[in-house]
């Protein structure tokens, strides 16, 4: 039993040994590292100190240079500004003498301006010394020769200005003229329009005479339910087989007609049927006008229109001035003007599409206040049409001015459009009215001897008295008449205004 307990002991004593021996070891390699790193941490304080002295050389090396090079750039520097404190000395000496030469010039100047004062209130002297000479030579005071001579120049710039104005409105004629009619006619042949647009007619054909009672109905109830419905008059008179649609609205004219047409092919004339077909003629006639606008701005080349603008210029087509159709008026215009824009070398789009819608305002409704020209401008800007469009709209009767050779092309198209032979007529009345009050127009200026409206009314040629219109008042009374004639009547195309102004000696020999 004593046996184990020594070889525990033994053991344990081992064991303890062990620990110790591993302890000290342990303990040995501990203090070898720590010995190591302080060698090693020491080397590179060492390093560190000497890499700093390094560093520190370096910096007062270079601090040195930079103060070198700074102390040369300041004496550098001194020594520029010390050359330009002496130009500037120089430059002071040499404008101090300047001006000293300047003072005496001036003082110069002085003494001869007196001597040139008085020179003068010599010559004044002698000069009213001599006028009063001259008046009482000539027993005339100054003021009466000058009107004289006043009166004599003007006289003779007079002439001399006449001479010069029909000078240059021969050469001008000359030369435009010719231009002028190749453009013209150019621009008619190529559009060739073949015939005058058709008129617009308000005239129903009836099978017979038996379907006017039946338009009639049983004590009129049919035809006043039908201008009740249509707004128009329905005028049944002695015409065989026809009654005419009377109103001033041209399409609500149209509708009528084309309402009455189908109650007559129809037969069932009475106010539920009437009213039925009131409406779907109504409707109709909004798309046949869209497709009518949308026809005329295809065959006029004129595109990217707003859908409102092509339903009004399509209400043209029911329009007419002086037997012209309006609608083909105004695409035969945008043809015209596209020719003409073209040759001038102008912007054939602007010329064309202001051509087009130049009378867009006539489709407007009656109750709208203002000339046709200036409301289709309004309405032409209020659908996003551009300014310079506008202006030609604006601008084709010279409502306001024109801003553009494209606003005077789309004014010359228009007017070949409806002066051209057979584009427009008129009634034999209104023709002789017109006449006679051009004429009336032209007597009543002073000077007017006579006066002949020729030519179909397209001229007005005048004959004044010579004695008292001169060749510069005849020029300003054409001008004159043709104003007036242009803000007091109404015309197709342009009237020609040609006064004549002829001096006669006569003499007998006995």
């Amino acid at each position: 039993m004593n046996n184990p307990t020594l070889l525990v002991a033994i053991g344990l004593g081992a064991l303890l040994l062990g620990g110790l021996i591993g302890y000290l070891i342990k303990q040995n390699i501990v203090e070898s590292q720590r010995k190591a790193q302080n060698l090693k941490a020491d080397h590179i304080i060492t390093e560190a100190k000497e890499r700093a002295r390094e560093i520190e050389l370096e910096a007062k090396d270079a601090a040195l240079q930079i103060t070198q090079k700074a102390e040369d750039e300041l004496t550098r520097r001194r020594i520029e500004l010390t050359k330009e404190d002496d130009r500037l000395q120089k430059r002071r000496d040499e404008l101090d003498q300047r001006l000293e030469k300047y003072e005496e010039r001036e003082a110069r100047l002085n003494k001869r301006q007196s001597s040139i004062d008085k020179r003068a209130n010599e010559i004044n002297t002698l000069y009213e010394q001599q006028m009063a000479e001259l008046q009482r030579v000539s027993e005339m005071t100054k003021d009466e020769a000058r009107e004289i001579l006043l009166a004599e120049t003007e006289k003779e710039a007079r002439a001399d200005m006449a001479r010069i104005i029909r000078q240059i409105e021969s050469e001008a004629r000359e030369e435009g003229n010719s231009r002028a009619r190749e453009l013209i006619a150019d621009a008619i042949q190529r559009v060739a329009s073949e015939k005058v647009a058709e008129v617009t007619t308000s005239l129903v054909e009836l099978p017979n005479e038996e379907m006017k009672g039946r338009i009639v109905g049983r004590n009129g109830r049919n035809i006043r339910a039908f201008e009740q419905a249509s707004g128009v008059d329905v005028i049944v008179d002695d015409t065989p087989d026809a009654v005419t649609v009377s109103c001033f609205d041209s399409v609500r004219r149209e509708i009528a007609r084309r309402s009455l047409s189908r109650l007559v092919i129809d037969g069932r004339i009475h106010p539920a049927n009437i009213e039925k077909i009131l409406k779907e003629e109504n409707e109709q006639m909004d798309e046949d006008i869209f497709q009518a606008g949308e026809q005329a701005a295809y065959d006029a080349g004129v595109a990217g229109l707003h859908n409102e603008i092509l339903k009004k210029i399509g209400r043209l087509k029911f329009r007419t001035s002086y037997g012209q159709n309006q609608l083909a008026h105004a695409v035969e215009t945008a043809k015209i003007a596209s020719v003409i824009a073209a040759e001038l070398g102008a912007d054939v789009e602007i010329a064309k599409a202001g051509a087009f819608l130049h009378d867009l305002g006539k489709a407007m409704d009656h109750n709208t206040e203002g000339t046709h020209a200036q409301i289709g401008a309004e309405f032409a800007q209020r659908y996003g049409v551009n300014a310079k469009i506008v202006n030609i709209i604006a601008s084709h009767h010279h409502e306001v001015d024109q801003e553009s050779v494209e606003a005077v092309i789309a004014e010359a198209a228009d007017a070949i459009s409806g002066a051209r032979p057979g584009a427009r007529r008129e009634d034999l009345e209104q023709y002789i009215k017109r006449l006679r009050s051009l004429e009336n127009i032209a007597n009543a200026h002073p000077g007017v001897e006579r006066s002949y409206a020729i030519q179909a009314g397209r001229e007005v040629r005048i004959i004044v008295k010579p004695e008292e219109v001169d060749d510069v008042e005849a020029n300003r009374l054409a001008k004159n008449i043709a104003q007036q004639i242009e803000e007091t009547m109404q015309y197709p195309g342009q009237i020609r205004i040609t006064v004549i102004r002829e001096t006669r000696a006569t003499e007998y020999a006995k």
